[in-house]
């Protein structure tokens, strides 16, 4: 069994992966914590010394070597799904899970956060809320249709974080029992 736990940046991805892979049993891994451990270096720091193609590729390096562990959850990077190579592969080895946040949610999460390279100039630079959402909600629509691919979608927005790894819990238990 492999889980793929995906969605934007605080999501929740990080809180939930971690309790759910308690749950079902499974080794749990941050892509970006794995990522920093292996370059030696923050996530922050890899975009501003390499750029963040070298970031990708690290990226989808570590992910295919994760892969091919059995019974682990891994939380991905808010970018990794978009690479098509790592769609497919994730598609083909495990259930992708999207975690799904309104762009005013992910706003009031963001908005303070300076160890997100996409968004570090809008925190530090002190832009307007408007100009936040607007980058958040461009992001959010050129990864919705292939985050929206994903085998189970979670709608985190108003349901507790205990509710939301039980229904998730629940929905992977029927996935792969049906399966086997």
């Amino acid at each position: 069994m492999r889980i793929y736990l995906t969605g934007f940046m605080t999501s929740g991805k990080s809180t939930i992966g971690p309790i759910l892979a308690n749950v079902l049993g499974l080794e749990y891994y941050d892509l970006d914590r794995e990522i920093e451990a292996e370059e030696q270096l923050t996530v922050v720091d890899i975009f501003e010394k390499h750029g963040e193609q070298y970031f990708r590729e690290a990226e989808s390096k570590i992910l295919n070597k994760l892969a091919g562990r059995d019974r682990i959850l891994i939380s991905l990077g808010g970018g990794t799904i978009t690479n098509q190579k790592n769609f497919e592969m994730m598609q083909s080895t495990g259930k992708i899970i999207y975690l799904k946040v309104s762009p005013a949610t992910l706003y009031k999460r963001l908005k303070h956060k300076t160890d997100r390279p996409i968004f570090r100039d809008l925190v530090l630079g002190n832009h307007s809320e408007d100009d936040f959402l607007k980058r958040i909600k461009e992001l959010l629509e050129k990864r919705r249709e292939v985050y929206e691919r994903a085998d189970i979608i979670i709608d985190t927005e108003v349901t507790p974080l205990g509710q939301t790894v039980d229904r998730i819990a629940k929905k992977i238990k029927y996935i792969f029992h049906e399966k086997n």
